[in-house]
């Protein structure tokens, strides 16, 4: 839940030198220093994130509704996922509207970032569940170390879904993501319906009826 969410910043040179400071955050642990002030950053990053993408009415929250069973925040307004295209780890390019059509379950995360490497084994798992019926996730890098550090930290983990990279930044401030993990959740038509600041366990049913809610 929100109100047990820590956060640090960042000390990746690459990151700071484009002018963005980021936050790691990790949740489902009771913080021993000021909880409060860390769950106020975290709501606000979520907050101004929603805000800036909005545009039209927002959708109610349901019964049984996976948004709210996992905390995720709900964009205030209907919001079209910015379109992009980047290098993509291996070779080649992704780009958002090649995915179009299924649901997209779009990260930004990075090497360093402690709570991203503990949420990826789930994202995984959901991945491979779900990937052969049109689903997919697509997870954007803002490493600046170089693709071998990417590359390695995707093979200790066994990823399979595509990644992408983003050393300047240029995506994540689109999104303007300013913590990590950082995870939009779009719909098949392209509108982004939920938001993830921080990480979450996406082996549950909620994660299930999730993607069932983006590919319809």
């Amino acid at each position: 839940m929100m109100d047990s969410c820590s956060q640090a910043f960042t000390t990746d040179r690459g990151a700071q030198a484009a002018g963005v400071r980021f936050h790691t955050v990790e949740c489902g642990r009771a913080q021993r220093r000021r909880p409060a002030v860390a769950a106020h950053i975290v709501t606000g990053v979520a907050v101004a994130i929603a805000v800036s993408l909005g545009s039209g009415p927002a959708s109610p929250a349901t019964a049984a509704d996976p948004i709210a069973d996992l905390a995720l925040i709900r964009p205030p307004h209907t919001a079209r996922a910015p379109d992009f295209t980047v290098p993509r780890l291996g070779s080649g390019s992704l780009s958002l509207k090649d995915f179009r059509g299924g649901g997209v379950f779009l990260n930004f995360w990075a090497t360093w970032c402690t709570p991203c490497k503990k949420e990826m084994p789930s994202m995984e798992r959901l991945y491979r569940r779900h990937k052969d019926r049109g689903f997919t996730i697509v997870a954007i890098s803002i490493d600046t170390g170089g693709t071998d550090l990417v590359a390695s930290f995707v093979r200790q983990l066994a990823l399979t879904f595509p990644i992408g990279l983003d050393p300047d930044v240029q995506v994540a401030n689109r999104y303007t993501v300013r913590a990590l993990p950082s995870s939009f959740l779009i719909d098949r038509t392209g509108n982004i319906v939920a938001i993830a600041i921080g990480p979450r366990d996406w082996d549950g049913s909620a994660a299930d009826a999730l993607v069932d809610m983006l590919s319809r």
